[in-house]
C-alpha cells in the first residue's frame, strides 16, 4: 500500500517544476528503469505490479496495486514498473572529441531521440539551451531508450559556452556547405537549432563554419526532421 503523499509527490514529478524542486525524475517500463537501475544514477524507490518483475525477487522493490500505479504513471496504459530516481549531477563538459549543442530544441522526441543517437555515436556531451526541453520530462526518457544513463546532459547559457569553447564551430543549416565536401576535425561542436526556426541569430554570428546535408529528391520537402538531420551529420563526423 502507497500513501496518498507519496503518490501525490510521484505525480508532481510529471512537471519540471517539480522534478527540480524536489531533485527526482521518473522512468517508465522493464527495460528502462532496469537500464537506469544498472546506472550511477540512485534510485529514489522502484514500484511494481510484480514482485519478480525483473525475473528475481526484489526486496528493494516496492508492490503496488494496478490501480495505484495508473495514478502515479504518465502513460494511459502504465506497463508494469515505475521508478524514481534521484536527478544525477551534471558532470565537467571536455573538449576532446566532439560535442553536440541544441539551440532551443522543444520536441521530446526530437530530445529523446538526439540522446539516444548520441550515445550510439559516441558522443559523450549534449549541452542544450535553457530553452531546450527537460531531459527528464517523460516523454523525452521514453524516447532515450536508457541512454540518458550515457550521455554527459548539461543546460547552458549557450553564447557564454560557446564564446569559451576552444573548438570550431560548425552549424547545421539549409544554406551551408555540404558536409560531404567537409575536412571535418577530430574534435568540434555541432550546433542544431529549433525546430521551426533553425540555428538562432545570437548563436549565428558564433559559428566557425555552416554545413548541409544535401537535397537529392524534388524540392518540395522543405526540411529535415533535427532529430534525423542530427543522425546524418553525427553519421558524416565519425565516418570521416
Amino acid at each position: 500500500m502507497v500513501g496518498k503523499s507519496q503518490i501525490k509527490l510521484i505525480r508532481s514529478l510529471h512537471q519540471k517544476k517539480y522534478r527540480n524542486e524536489n531533485g527526482l525524475f521518473i522512468v517508465e517500463g522493464v527495460k528502462a528503469v532496469k537500464e537506469v537501475l544498472a546506472s550511477a544514477i540512485k534510485p529514489y524507490e522502484v514500484f511494481s505490479t510484480a514482485p519478480d518483475i525483473f525475473g528475481y525477487t526484489d526486496a528493494d522493490i516496492t508492490i503496488i496495486s494496478e490501480a495505484e500505479l495508473k495514478q502515479m504513471s504518465t502513460l494511459k496504459n502504465p506497463n508494469s514498473v515505475l521508478g524514481v530516481f534521484h536527478i544525477p549531477e551534471p558532470q565537467q563538459v571536455d573538449f576532446k572529441d566532439w560535442i553536440v549543442v541544441l539551440d532551443d530544441v522543444r520536441d521530446p522526441g526530437n530530445l529523446g531521440t538526439i540522446i539516444r543517437l548520441c550515445d550510439w555515436f559516441g558522443v559523450q556531451h549534449l549541452v542544450c539551451s535553457k530553452q531546450t526541453v527537460d531531459c527528464y520530462n517523460p516523454k523525452v526518457l521514453q524516447a532515450t531508450m536508457g541512454s540518458i544513463t550515457r550521455v554527459n546532459i548539461v543546460y547552458k547559457d549557450l553564447k557564454e559556452f560557446l564564446e569559451e569553447c576552444p573548438l570550431a564551430i560548425y552549424g547545421a543549416f539549409m544554406d551551408g556547405t555540404t558536409v560531404y565536401s567537409e575536412n571535418l576535425p577530430d574534435a568540434a561542436i555541432l550546433i542544431v537549432g529549433n525546430e521551426a526556426n533553425g540555428i538562432s541569430a545570437e548563436m549565428n554570428n558564433l559559428i566557425s563554419q555552416k554545413i548541409t546535408i544535401p537535397q537529392f529528391g524534388k524540392k518540395t520537402t522543405e526540411s529535415l526532421n533535427v532529430a534525423t538531420a542530427t543522425g546524418i551529420l553525427l553519421n558524416e563526423i565519425r565516418r570521416t
